[in-house]
């Protein structure tokens, strides 16, 4: 393997000391601006660059962000949001030159737990939080922690106390900052900047549509049950449908975790009721063109009988047969903003809140009016 080129290889070939070469290449004074700027010359033929472990060390950034997404894996291979938003935010990192470091785990305190160790390791100079949840304990560990932070969707209420455990220290190391203690009174809500999508106002579109159709009875396929956005989608549903004089009889919400395999249950299983819905709307894509499918294998044609609306879409909406209704959005647009918000809380902006483009409904060929003979 070839060696990286060092400090003292950039003194030597420059003509120069190790400690001008310091100067030079932190910007430091010490040295003439010719010496500098033939240093620096010297640097980019080598092609040294910093070391950032020993940067973090030193009390500087470390150039990278970081994306921690507690959601079951099987989940993710199949949807397409999580690599649109991804690419979202890669555009705007790399141009920043700053690295993105993504890990999955299995739930919160697990999420928790690599904050702590990023934080104690400083692995990280900010993190993108995904998912916000009702009774949230992240702002408060973020903000007790100092890590910067931007949350991608609006936040949910905060949570109590909450102890996470610390990572194991390596033998010998000495103690781990950020080691376990007696929970402390939960802190007031704390200002962290959001982007943030209009779920409600999305999904009052989605039911202006189907209701406007004639439909009456309408089941959505929602997301995980603790996901703040799940829960707003819901209470909008509902709200809205309440609005039209339609009671929990005729419109709800039944949770899954976003597969393929829930969202065919899932449509299994409403269809096998006494008074099946005419209208299903899914959380994510996925579960749309899985729940067409059902309705297919049932027999049950698609628009004539059910109508379809995804949440998401996607390449899959627009191959399907028939070709779905979707909700558009810009989601690499919303990774975007959301990694243009996090430099500039790193450069010492304001907290703030942002607002993505709002969604709009493209109607396709999944949705149709309802069969004449149905009843309300």
């Amino acid at each position: 393997m070839a060696r990286r080129p060092t400090i003292k290889d950039i003194a030597r070939r420059a003509g120069v000391s190790e400690s001008a070469v310091s100067f030079a290449l932190n910007d430091r004074p010490g040295v003439s601006q010719d010496t500098r700027a033939r240093i620096r010359r010297v640097a980019e033929e080598l092609g040294w660059q910093a070391n950032s472990a020993a940067r973090a060390l030193s009390g500087e950034r470390s150039g990278a962000v970081g994306l921690v997404l507690a959601r079951p894996a099987h989940t993710l291979g199949v949807e397409s949001f999580f690599l649109q938003l991804v690419s979202g935010i890669q555009e705007v990192l790399s141009a920043a030159r700053t690295a993105l470091l993504f890990q999955v785990v299995e739930d919160v305190d697990a999420e928790c737990a690599v904050y702590r160790r990023w934080w104690a390791e400083r692995r990280v100079d900010g993190v993108l939080v995904v998912d916000p949840r009702t009774g949230d304990p992240r702002p408060a560990l973020l903000a007790e922690l100092g890590l910067p932070a931007v949350t991608i969707g609006e936040p949910g209420p905060p949570a109590g106390p909450v102890t996470v455990p610390a990572p194991a220290p390596d033998p010998g190391s000495g103690p781990v900052p950020g080691s376990p203690r007696t929970p402390a009174p939960a802190p007031a809500p704390v200002s962290v900047s959001a982007v943030r999508a209009d779920d409600a106002g999305a999904m009052a579109q989605v039911l202006d549509h189907l209701h406007g159709l004639g439909h009456r009875r309408i089941v959505h396929i929602a997301g995980l049950p603790g996901l703040a956005h799940t829960v707003r989608r819901m209470d909008s549903l509902r709200s809205e449908a309440q609005q039209r004089g339609l009671g929990p009889d005729h419109v709800r919400s039944v949770v899954t975790d976003y597969s393929d395999a829930e969202g065919a249950a899932a449509t299994r299983r409403v269809l096998a009721e006494p008074q099946p819905p005419t209208a299903l709307v899914y959380d994510n894509d996925v579960m749309a063109v899985a729940g067409s499918a059902v309705a297919a294998e049932l027999g049950i044609p698609v628009p004539d009988r059910l109508s379809i609306v995804a949440w998401d879409d996607s390449a899959l909406c627009r191959v399907t047969h028939p070709r779905l209704t979707a909700l558009v959005r810009d989601t690499a647009g919303f990774g975007r903003l959301a990694a243009e918000e996090l430099l500039s809380v790193l450069a010492g902006g304001p907290p703030r809140v942002r607002e993505s483009e709002r969604p709009r409904l493209e109607p396709r060929d999944s949705t149709a009016p309802p069969p004449a003979h149905t009843d309300s």
